[in-house]
């Protein structure tokens, strides 16, 4: 006969009721009325509003450490994608990685005053130390800002492929134009990058910036800048419905999008870890809903292109066992 051990027992009923709050809160209920929801399976402690906020403190806390530790050794990545999005008054740097069969899932997170070049080396340096070979050739996808580019290739170097989000690039060079000129040239953008071949998308942003300097010089200084980079997903002759998946960070947009949503009834944010645990929380809960990238079945084409990229700069070896 086995005998039950109390203690154990209890720590595992704990361990499940905080798992519990921690489901429940971030589907959108409220300490004040979570106790109605709890007193099926809280039986014992825990239904207090105090005691429920105490409680996904310490659960966040704990998904937060173990989204932050996950080893990263045996992933298999074609892509990833890095984006700073604006979280409660701060800036939240995020990773999101996408596998050699379309998977996709969070790497990492930081919390940095502003989107800056340290803050993002921070985020690499953190990835490879779990793990992550970053000698293996891949894509990767990054906001509009100077800062992701410029770390990225000062940590990765010759094997990452840097493309560009074409939505930021888009939305960068419309914030410079009066309203009246806006739609049209957003047309036209939307346009040049949906085509398929390099040269006739060059050929089209090269159109639009002729005009946009008879617009607004600013507007075409903006499109000029880091334009090659937009471009990454068409020189590696990606399939239509791939390309779009890897053109932009949307990714990382539309898990943050279910942060916004989580955090509305957030009244009053704290210093400590509090907008971490919740980004945290909130990226973990979207993972949990990921599905696989548009075109996934096309990534062996991806691969293929990177593979040869890696033969061009001498990465054979790290490309062969990608």
């Amino acid at each position: 006969m086995k005998l039950r051990l109390g203690t154990y027992e209890l720590f595992q009923q704990t361990r499940q009721l905080d798992d519990q709050v921690w489901w429940k809160m971030l589907r959108g209920l409220t300490t004040r009325n979570y106790p109605l929801v709890t007193r099926s399976f809280a039986e014992a402690y825990g239904i207090e509003k105090s005691a429920i906020s105490e409680r996904f403190i310490q659960a966040s806390r704990e998904k937060l450490k173990t989204l932050m530790e996950r080893p990263l050794s045996e992933l298999r990545l074609c892509a990833i994608v890095i984006d700073g999005t604006p979280f409660k008054g701060r800036q939240m740097i995020a990773a999101i990685g996408v596998t050699h069969d379309g998977k996709k899932t969070v790497l990492g997170l930081r919390e940095g005053a502003t989107e800056n070049a340290a803050v993002v080396r921070e985020l690499l340096e953190d990835l490879a130390r779990r793990g992550l070979d970053f000698s293996t050739p891949r894509l990767y996808v990054l906001d509009g800002a100077k800062a992701l580019s410029t770390a990225v290739k000062r940590h990765v170097g010759e094997a990452a492929l840097i493309q560009r989000c074409q939505v930021h690039k888009r939305r960068n060079v419309l914030d410079h134009l009066p309203e009246e000129y806006q739609p049209g040239i957003e047309r036209k953008m939307i346009a040049a990058y949906a085509m398929a071949g390099e040269g006739d998308a060059r050929r089209a942003l090269d159109q639009i910036h002729r005009e946009l300097e008879r617009i607004n010089p600013s507007a075409a200084r903006s499109l000029e800048e880091g334009l090659e980079e937009t471009l990454t997903v068409h020189k590696l002759r990606m399939p239509e419905m791939l390309r779009k998946s890897l053109a932009s960070t949307n990714i990382i947009e539309s898990a943050f999008s279910v942060a916004e949503e989580l955090c509305r009834r957030v009244k009053r944010w704290r210093e400590g870890d509090h907008r971490e645990r919740w980004a945290g929380s909130a990226l973990l809960l979207a993972e949990s809903k990921f599905r696989r990238v548009k075109g996934y079945r096309e990534i062996p084409q991806l691969l293929s292109a990177l593979a040869n990229h890696g033969m061009k700069k001498g990465f054979a070896s790290a490309a062969k066992t990608a």
